[in-house]
């Protein structure tokens, strides 16, 4: 009996050395953090699953720190929401996060399938980073494939065993922290392999913008106000006792409002200016991605003003999210100087401006 005691104590620790060296996490209540009445542990499909029950139901994984390597799981998504997992998360204002759009579950051309996006002082930053989500091969009632590779500020994603993002540059605040789950879904088979990159650089990726001069980077900023009328593009304008603070453009030219100012409670302002030198008096062709409301002045004169609201009348191509794609209009410029300011409101989730000129012949912008 003593031998056969010590057996079975034998082998129940070479097949945790096992799932430990292996990076299988066991998907039992003691190793998360959770809501009682939002999460279940069970076995799904003849496998253990966590079962995460509603939409708003959160699983947070306990006593992981994961800054590199490769997290692989099967998710079977449920219902008509979203389902996402989060990594390098710090908290829930500062995380990644990769999600499925559930209700294109089914579709594999779906443009909308799945994406990526960062979560800044609790804002999700989706709308900003639109080149940042793919078609994906997955569906209800049977388990999906995932698998992440993450190495310094870059991430692949495979759905089903098949690439579907490739994302160069991870923009989120953090470069390590904790994992979790959320979003109604079965989750099972978690492995998660610190350290396990595929080869993949850490190096960000390209900017197939870096070597585009037509983008305007570099701009002065004032301070957020808040926005307690719609402001009159025949009136408002910047006050003289604005304080101004220099703002470069990111990746892609984005000016990231929502990095800069973090979350906003109520609409709130701010005011960017710029300026472009031309050689001679013209007409330029400038176009804006923007998020979500913008008033534009050429030398002190209002020339245009928009909304861009997701969800609503006023959304622009495509679904109200920022880029280049929303408008278009002509700048008058005269010869020498030109100041170029542009308020931008904040309305829903990520505040943001990305501005380029269609060419630059005849004129020079601030570098």
């Amino acid at each position: 009996m003593t031998r056969k005691i010590a057996g079975m104590v034998l082998l129940f620790f070479s097949m945790q050395v096992k799932a430990q060296s292996s990076g299988q996490i066991p998907l039992k209540a003691a190793h998360w953090e959770f809501a009682p009445d939002k999460v279940r542990f069970i076995t799904h499909r003849d496998v253990p699953a966590m079962a995460l029950t509603s939409v708003n139901s959160q699983a947070i994984l306990k006593n992981l720190d994961f800054r590199d390597g490769t997290i692989e799981y099967d998710i079977e998504p449920v219902g008509d929401d979203f389902t996402a997992i989060y990594f390098r998360r710090a908290d829930n204002k500062e995380k990644e996060c990769f999600y499925f759009r559930t209700p294109r579950a089914g579709k594999p051309h779906a443009p909308q399938g799945v994406q990526y996006a960062p979560f800044l002082d609790e804002v999700n930053l989706w709308d900003l980073y639109y080149q940042f989500q793919g078609p994906a091969d997955f569906d209800r009632n049977r388990w999906n494939h995932v698998k992440l590779i993450i190495s310094g500020r870059q991430m692949r994603v495979f759905v089903n065993h098949q690439p579907v993002l490739e994302i160069p540059y991870l923009e989120g605040n953090t470069d390590h922290g904790g994992i979790a789950f959320d979003g109604q879904a079965y989750i099972a088979n978690l492995v998660i392999k610190p350290g396990v990159t595929a080869g993949l650089s850490p190096v960000p990726g390209l900017d197939p913008t870096f070597s585009d001069a037509r983008y305007l980077r570099k701009w002065l900023v004032s301070q957020p106000d808040s926005m307690p009328h719609e402001p009159d593009i025949l009136r408002d304008f910047p006050s003289p006792k604005a304080t101004w603070s220099p703002l470069i453009a990111e990746r892609r030219g984005l000016v990231n409002l929502t990095r800069q100012f973090g979350k906003s409670v109520t609409p709130r302002l701010v005011w960017l200016k710029t300026t472009i030198q031309a050689d001679s008096a013209q007409l330029k062709k400038i176009s804006l991605g923007f998020s979500d409301d913008i008033w534009v002045y050429v030398n002190g004169a209002p020339v245009y003003a928009d909304k861009n609201r997701f969800g609503t009348p006023m959304a622009k191509v495509p679904a109200g999210r920022c880029t280049l794609e929303n408008t278009s209009f002509y700048l008058p410029l005269k010869t020498g100087n030109n100041e170029l300011v542009i308020g931008v409101a904040n309305n829903f989730f990520g505040w943001g401006l990305i501005a380029r000129m269609d060419d630059i012949e005849g004129i020079l912008l601030e570098y």
